[in-house]
């Protein structure tokens, strides 16, 4: 293909957001798609905050497997949609829905080894004559016998209005090549909205917070990690080329900040270096990371400490 082929060729551009109930393994899957760390993950439900969008570049090939241009698919990982509480569930989950709107395509994932639940039903209630582009995802077929997969596919579909359906696992990969191909010829023909080499719309800052929020999750239990939050208050580039990093923990309780802690400082100490490690992988440089805990009751209905996250202040009210 000749420089002057290759400019002419076609490029594709356009959203895909990623719905679902807490999780069905969305931040999962748009990880192993963008082939990066760009969303944290845990086992625990609930652990997506905001929408992170990862810049995937993908080439558009024709049937005989011939280059067709490329395309930019912006996968937008959104928090689990789920009944909210506090003034941080209702800005998670107005997030959600926030991240659909805006979208060109829809992946509604559900686990399937969960099933119809009740959060399944009620995303479809609220999906229910939208008019958007709904593409129904089966997640975790690896893990369900597949005399199972047919029968919830027809309920499924039977609750969703959708133009495609698909199955996945996100875990192994199976499935994702063709999610992939599908996806990319799916959106609209027009120019990159990003840089090639852009991998996500997080700001460093911001990255650097949901990794060592990452591991509060994987390193604490119960209540402790859905009541911290985690803000950058310095990000400075040395003159040898690291990063120094310093980030405050914010927790409800003086009980969790003893938790976080931990003996001697033994748990932040884990916490930090775990951290660190994630992030001069991501940010391909030598990281120096400071980390502070503090007590502040109520953290999660202030308008300041949602806006830190990310979180409009139209999804608070």
């Amino acid at each position: 293909m000749t420089s002057a082929e290759t400019v002419a060729a076609p490029t594709r551009c356009g959203f895909v957001a990623i719905v679902g109930a807490p999780n069905a393994g969305k931040s999962t899957l748009l990880n192993k798609l963008a082939g990066s760390k760009l969303s944290i993950v845990s086992p625990k439900a609930q652990t997506t905050r905001f929408r992170v969008i990862g810049i995937l570049m993908h080439d558009l090939r024709s049937p005989d497997r011939a280059r067709q241009g490329r395309a930019q698919l912006l996968l937008v990982d959104t928090p689990g949609i789920f009944k909210p509480k506090r003034k941080l569930d209702r800005a998670m989950v107005a997030a959600a829905w926030t991240g659909s709107d805006d979208a060109d395509i829809t992946l509604v994932l559900v686990d399937a080894r969960s099933g119809v639940t009740e959060g399944v039903r009620d995303i479809a209630h609220r999906l229910h004559g939208s008019g958007r582009r709904l593409w129904l995802v089966l997640n975790k077929t690896d893990l369900v016998p597949r005399p199972r997969l047919l029968p919830l596919t027809a309920e499924l579909v039977a609750l969703f209005d959708v133009e495609r359906t698909l199955m996945v696992s996100a875990r192994s990969g199976e499935g994702l090549d063709d999610l992939l191909d599908d996806m990319a010829q799916a959106l609209p023909e027009g120019p990159f909205l990003y840089p090639e080499d852009d991998l996500t719309d997080l700001p460093d800052r911001l990255l650097a917070a949901e990794m060592v929020r990452e591991q509060i999750f994987l390193q604490t239990h119960e209540e402790v990690p859905y009541a911290a939050t985690v803000e950058t208050e310095n990000f400075k580039e040395q003159p040898d080329g690291s990063v120094r990093i310093e980030a405050t923990i914010y927790v409800s309780r003086a009980g969790h900040k003893g938790i976080l802690i931990g003996d001697k400082g033994s748990r932040i100490r884990s916490i930090g270096e775990k951290a660190r490690h994630g992030l001069a992988s991501l940010l391909e440089r030598p990281v120096h990371l400071f980390l502070n805990v503090k007590e502040r009751a109520g953290w999660d209905e202030e308008r300041a400490r949602l806006r830190a996250l990310g979180l409009d202040d139209q999804d608070t009210r």
